[in-house]
């Protein structure tokens, strides 16, 4: 008996030793581009020209972050997609939050055929040119709001959200009314504080994939100024002479190529790696709550 739970402790280590060394390999491959990335924007530019492949390198700087934010062209991509993160989130928020109110109250007439018009936007899609024909209709090509219009709302976050508002009791609505309050203050006053875990959740999402916005601004959008960074980030990677940045002093001499490359990129990431620390307790809390009580 004792050899036997001798045995079976010795072989859950032994487990457990390899899971931790297979879960440590695989976290060091994964955090090991950002840390590249991360070191070879922070090094000195001669020091990197001398070595080309540096890890741990002697001399810091901060000079292809400084040469990027003396650009004209790369502070204001970065303003397009803060100003797409923003007005966007905000938008769709508001018609997500609205549709998905008015879907989970059973008073509300043609509930079920526009439930059914949502799921149809989950299950199939346009494709590319019908939906470049309805922005180019719009007269909305070469408009920042290509970006926010066609995507305003997304049919699996009305679903859940619908999900989350089903837990609310609707018992609220009904004193709010005998109050004489109306659909629009009871939603404005009353649900929408309570639902503030379900907004910080889906806000995030939204707000990630404004700020990565590419694809659409790579078609709808024809005016550089209007591009967002993940635009200009793009024509660096591919660009090596990096053309469209122009320091405003002309004396300023630009760094390697590379280096401003990865500066860029972590200049791109920093912001959505901020955001997640301070929403983590309200995203889990808005992820998790209708789903359970749904």
């Amino acid at each position: 008996m004792g050899r036997s739970l001798t045995s079976a402790g010795i072989a859950d280590r032994l487990f457990q030793g390899f899971n931790v060394a297979v879960l440590g390999l695989l976290a060091l491959v994964t955090c090991f581009p950002f840390y590249y990335v991360l070191v070879v924007s922070l090094t000195d530019p001669a020091e990197f020209l001398q070595k080309r492949w540096v890890l741990f390198p002697d001399n810091w700087s901060l000079a292809a972050y400084q040469y990027l934010l003396s650009t004209k062209a790369f502070m204001r991509s970065v303003g397009n997609s803060a100003y797409l993160a923003t007005v966007g989130t905000a938008c769709s928020l508001i018609v997500t939050s609205a549709l998905a109110y008015a879907l989970s109250r059973r008073r509300m007439r043609g509930r079920r055929l526009i439930m059914l018009l949502v799921l149809l936007t989950i299950l199939f899609s346009p494709g590319i040119i019908p939906a470049y024909m309805l922005v180019r209709h719009l007269g909305l090509i070469d408009s920042t709001w290509a970006l926010i219009l066609p995507g305003l709302a997304n049919g699996w976050s009305v679903l859940l959200m619908k999900a989350f508002f089903d837990s609310i009791p609707a018992e609220l609505d009904e004193s709010a009314a005998m109050d004489g309050s109306n659909d629009i203050r009871t939603f404005a006053s009353i649900i929408l504080p309570l639902s503030l875990p379900a907004l910080a959740a889906f806000g995030l999402f939204y707000a990630v994939g404004y700020w990565n916005q590419f694809f659409s601004a790579l078609i709808y959008l024809n005016d550089s100024a209007k591009w967002p960074i993940q635009v200009l980030l793009r024509n660096m990677l591919i660009d090596a002479t990096n053309t469209d940045l122009e320091a405003y002093d002309v004396s300023t001499q630009p760094p390697p190529s590379e280096m401003l490359k990865m500066a860029a990129v972590m200049i791109a990431t920093i912001p959505v790696i901020l955001v997640y620390p301070f929403l983590q307790k309200h995203f889990a809390k808005g992820a998790m709550v209708g789903s359970v009580k749904g």
